[in-house]
């Protein structure tokens, strides 16, 4: 592990950038600005340098100055990761063994689509995606029941 990823670990302002810096999906590519960064990392980074040099930070202003620069810098070079991505392939992984019209809204459901509920500490969680389908053409519906 490179000293800079080492010690992005360490710190949670630098983490906070970090994942300020991914997409807000894998596979999704990212414009950058100016500087080579991602726009959001670019403000995240401005954002962070104004809380150590106003000494909001936790950490020093030297050792948080350095580690903001080190954050874009990963960023720049795509190296950053939000811890995610692992998650959403097994997601999506799941879903693959589904027929193609049962896995168009299993990925609907792990987008956040829906209604979800429990918890993995409590035994489980339910996801719950209901999709309104009209009858076809020439099929009488039920009469209103009153």
């Amino acid at each position: 592990m490179s000293t800079t990823l080492s010690r992005l670990t360490r710190f949670p302002l630098a983490i906070a950038i970090a994942a300020a810096a991914v997409g807000a999906s894998a596979g999704t590519s990212v414009k950058t600005g100016a500087a080579g960064a991602p726009p959001d990392a670019q403000a995240r980074y401005q954002q962070e340098r104004a809380a150590c040099l106003d000494g909001s930070s936790p950490q020093d202003r030297a050792t948080c100055l350095r580690e903001a620069a080190a954050a874009l810098s990963e960023a720049r070079q795509g190296n950053l990761s939000d811890g995610q991505g692992s998650l959403r392939r097994n997601r999506v992984e799941r879903c693959n063994v589904l027929p193609d019209d049962q896995r168009i809204d299993c990925l609907a459901r792990m987008r956040g689509e829906g209604t979800t509920e429990g918890s993995v500490s409590g035994g489980g969680i339910l996801r719950e995606k209901v999709t309104i389908v009209p009858a076809p053409a020439g099929v009488a519906s039920a009469p209103a029941t009153r």
